[in-house]
């Protein structure tokens, strides 16, 4: 029997393996744990808007990314049932944002994980709080 750590390590690979979004963004997972993760990804100029910031979508990609990571940290399918974004600050080409997921709410098949995304010089960019969902299934076989 797996550990819960050893668990969630199973499960970040598990899907990061078919994660072609995040694989095409440059996002990394650099930790998980049961019901947190983390992410991190460097913006290039392909994901600039016309102000010449990081794009918003961009932002929230990355936001979605962790908070995914998280919610399915304990193994369980879980999908996002909803979410919101704050922009707080910009941040520009060459900027390593990090996403940094955490349960703060986990009851039944319902969870809410927040998370801050944060430029290299540590500013916050943006708040996520997304609300998950738990359907059927696992993301991996847990023998």
């Amino acid at each position: 029997m797996m550990t819960d750590q050893e668990l969630a390590t199973k499960t970040k690979e598990a899907m990061f393996k078919n994660d072609f979004k995040a694989h095409e963004m440059g996002i990394e997972i650099t930790d998980i744990k049961p019901g947190y993760a983390r992410a991190t990804m460097l913006v290039k100029k392909s994901m600039l808007n016309g102000h010449g910031s990081t794009h918003g979508g961009t932002t929230f990609s990355l936001a979605d990314t962790a908070f995914a990571y998280a919610c399915n940290s304990h193994n369980k399918v879980t999908v996002a049932a909803g979410c919101d974004i704050t922009f707080s600050a910009p941040s520009f080409e060459g900027d390593i944002l990090t996403a940094e997921a955490k349960e703060t709410l986990l009851n039944g098949r319902s969870g809410i994980y927040d998370v801050i995304i944060t430029r290299g010089d540590g500013e916050v960019v943006a708040l996520f709080r997304g609300r998950s969902r738990t359907i059927k299934g696992e993301v991996i076989k847990n023998d």
